[in-house]
């Protein structure tokens, strides 16, 4: 069954970056009908995704803003709670950075910070943003670990970063228990290495990838009502 929004307003953060999947993400989105709402803090980069979208006759608006700024993402929930009144119908928290940390003993505690900022902190502050609109809507949320924290995953060298995304799934699985009772659903993708234009130009183009497209199938999956009965899952991917 193909997913179909008829019009509903989607926000998805961390889309401003060509060639990375968040492109593919909030194209395959619009194209099935969603209204977006494109949140960044690159506000040109952001801008710049949401007018290609609208060259195709696609409906997309950017949104900039410091994801992990509470006041500021509280501002822009209340800006499009304004706009649209029936809520969020699914938020797609793909906001991160993978980085290495190197070993433990000898990192370097920013490094640490960092990971966890971008990776945990974003989906934590614009879930907590938008958890009104999203219970209006009886909407999905869609998060993004990583295959380092699925069973065998390795977590030698990168701590902070797969510190983060077991964080993320920490906080998938409260917010879908939390929020059932509300009618909004949460759940994890955990894909291996997806093909981007950083991942290649670092790990060439032999390396084996998850295809962007893949996961925006994933992603308008769990997004949309046909995915119901699912709530609470951490999927693999690759």
């Amino acid at each position: 069954m193909t997913p179909h929004f008829d019009g509903r307003l989607v926000v998805v953060t961390g889309v401003a970056h060509r060639g990375q999947v968040g492109e593919v993400v909030a194209r395959a989105l619009a194209t099935q009908g969603a209204t977006l709402a494109l949140l960044d803090r690159n506000r040109d980069e952001a801008e710049a995704r949401a007018a290609e979208l609208r060259a195709d006759g696609l409906t997309a608006t950017a949104w900039p803003c410091d994801l992990t700024d509470h006041a500021a993402l509280g501002a822009v929930a209340a800006s499009l709670a304004g706009r649209h009144s029936d809520g969020v119908a699914a938020l797609v928290c793909l906001a991160g950075g993978f980085g290495s940390l190197g070993p433990v003993g000898e990192s370097d505690p920013a490094q640490w910070e960092r990971a966890l900022a971008v990776n945990l902190a974003t989906a934590y502050a614009t879930t907590r943003a938008f958890v009104p609109a999203l219970r209006r809507a009886r909407g999905s949320i869609v998060y993004f670990a990583s295959a380092a924290v699925a069973p065998g995953g390795r977590v030698a060298g990168i701590a902070g970063y797969a510190a983060a995304k077991a964080g993320v799934v920490a906080l998938m699985r409260a917010v879908a228990a939390e929020e059932r009772p509300h009618g909004v659903r949460a759940n994890a993708l955990a894909p291996n290495s997806i093909r981007t234009d950083a991942n290649v130009a670092a790990m060439g183009n032999d390396a084996s990838y998850v295809e962007r497209e893949t996961v925006a199938d994933w992603v308008t999956f769990l997004c949309s009502p046909t995915s119901g009965p699912i709530f609470g899952q951490l999927i693999q991917l690759g």
